[in-house]
């Protein structure tokens, strides 16, 4: 580990998300010193495909790096460590020699490869799939993302059988651009989302990789959430800086949450609206289409997890603000709800990229129910709020079913959320109306770059051990329902009548 001893425990996080990236810089006792974002272009250069500027991703983490540093008038010599989180499942590959990137990163949005997954299911290969990597074949996975880049851009799939390309999730990218190409790694819960990464065994798998059609050559290291990463070269920041911390941007939600206990819940509110539920020592089957994941390994110990993913949470209110024009910010959609007409009962399913769990269906397109000529923008926005708390509700209500201790012991189950939504009141209080069962909002909000924070800190011996940081979670509000079981009863099972008219079996 770093010597220390020139740092007051600064830990600098980066968040690369999908529509920003975004650096903090977290001081001693977990506080947030500074912050800076930049967005970044969302490409979609045909319908259903997604893509970013590899460079333009760099360029704005190097950015926002350095604007966090100044803001909160710091040098780099005062951060002990860097943590690192990402958006998951999006896909790079590039040039070992030049670091240059053979086509744009593909991102997890992307269902260009639902052909090809389509496949593969029928060719009998989803059970040992999921058997070994805890995944369903879907297009939202890396590992058909590699399998297209291989296939269709010139001359990638000879280099990468000759060694001369490396793959990576946007962590790895990183971290190679950080360490100018020494060191090509990853950790294990972003290589637990690539369907080439055995969950049990803890390794690549030879068997995935054969399915998918993948050259091992492509793969990174990989390490623990908490490891010695690599260090950041002084031209970047203007000092040399260890990494020591990194995780999808899920797990470390999950981390930043101190969701280390079996049994515990969080759910995070982005650009999509994930939901994980701690298992423990237990790699738990699902029989409802969750997937079993990693929530982290450390010390060389891992601790499973079942996820549940909505591909539509905080973009389908980009979608009223972007699409239909009907917001110009995001906070007014609360209000709107508030003020909307409550004998309509309008139902938005927002599978503008298919859905997520528990459906998995690539092919589903979104659609709006229940309309009447007095429905307006205020109908809509609550629409696109209530349906981000119906899909947490089909999460947990699969997650209860698939592992049933998780609602043994004393007391309700309770949500532990974060993300950009839940700084809506409504929104909260509507899902813990819809759930049944209290919803905690921690005081800090950016627990996704908090998890990566304490990663790195912990690491570095500057930050709290496990136990110690999970004495620190502080809580900002709990939302307790107050629904009546009918009207919830009601709600949902319109819902469900909703999602069923919009699969694509039912087209």
């Amino acid at each position: 580990m770093a010597d220390s001893s020139n740092t007051d425990g600064m830990v600098l996080a980066i968040d690369q998300g999908t529509t920003s990236s975004r650096a903090i810089v977290f001081g001693p006792d977990q506080s947030i010193i500074s912050v800076a974002q930049q967005e970044f272009t969302q490409h979609f250069p045909k319908s259903g495909w997604v893509e970013h500027d590899c460079e333009e991703i760099w360029q704005s983490v190097v950015s926002v790096c350095r604007e966090a540093l100044s803001k909160a008038n710091m040098q780099a010599t005062d951060i002990a460590a860097i943590g690192i989180t990402n958006q998951r499942e999006t896909t790079l590959i590039w040039d070992r020699k030049t670091g240059k990137p053979v086509y744009n990163a593909i991102v997890w949005q992307d269902r260009r490869t639902a052909d090809f997954c389509g496949q593969l299911k029928q060719d009998g290969h989803e059970e040992e799939v999921t058997q070994r990597s805890g995944l369903l074949l879907d297009p939202y996975f890396s590992g058909t993302k590699v399998r297209w880049l291989l296939d269709n851009v010139d001359g990638v799939r000879e280099r990468a059988e000759n060694g001369e390309l490396a793959f990576g999730t946007v962590d790895s990218f990183l971290i190679w651009r950080l360490t100018n190409g020494k060191r090509h790694v990853t950790d294990a819960t972003n290589a637990a989302r690539t369907l080439m990464y055995n969950i049990g065994d803890n390794c690549w798998d030879d068997h995935l990789l054969e399915i998918l059609g993948i050259p091992a050559a492509l793969l990174p290291e990989v390490l623990d959430c908490a490891a010695d990463f690599g260090i950041a070269e002084a031209e970047v920041l203007g000092a040399e800086l260890p990494i020591y911390g990194v995780a999808g941007d899920q797990q470390a939600a999950t981390i930043g949450n101190a969701c280390f206990e079996p049994g515990m819940f969080k759910s995070t509110y982005g650009t999509g609206c994930f939901a994980l539920l701690n298992t423990g020592s237990d790699k738990v089957a699902s029989k409802n289409r969750m997937l079993t994941t990693i929530a982290y390994r450390l010390d060389g110990e891992t601790t499973y997890a079942l996820e549940g993913s909505i591909f539509m949470a905080g973009a389908t209110v980009q979608w009223l603000r972007d699409g239909l024009k009907i917001i110009d910010d995001a906070a007014q959609t609360g209000p709107m709800a508030d003020a909307a007409d409550d004998e309509q009962n309008i139902y938005l399913v927002p599978a503008f990229t298919g859905l997520g769990a528990p459906y998995w269906d690539a092919d589903a397109r979104g659609a709006v129910f229940g309309m009447t000529r007095n429905t307006g923008p205020n109908e809509l926005a609550r629409a696109a709020l209530q349906a981000v708390c119906y899909q947490t509700c089909d999460l947990l209500n699969a997650m209860h079913s698939d592992w049933p201790a998780a609602q043994s012991g004393e007391g309700q189950t309770v949500l532990r959320v974060d993300g950009g939504m839940v700084a809506s009141d409504w929104t909260m209080q509507y899902l813990c109306d819809m759930l049944n069962a209290p919803v905690d909002r921690p005081t800090i909000l950016e627990t996704t770059a908090l998890g990566a924070a304490w990663l790195a800190g912990s690491r570095a011996g500057v930050w709290p051990d496990q136990a110690g940081f999970a004495k620190t979670w502080a809580r900002d509000k709990r939302f307790e329902p107050s629904m009546n079981d009918d009207i919830r009863q009601a709600r949902y099972a319109g819902w469900q009548d909703a999602v069923s008219r919009t699969l694509s079996s039912h087209q």
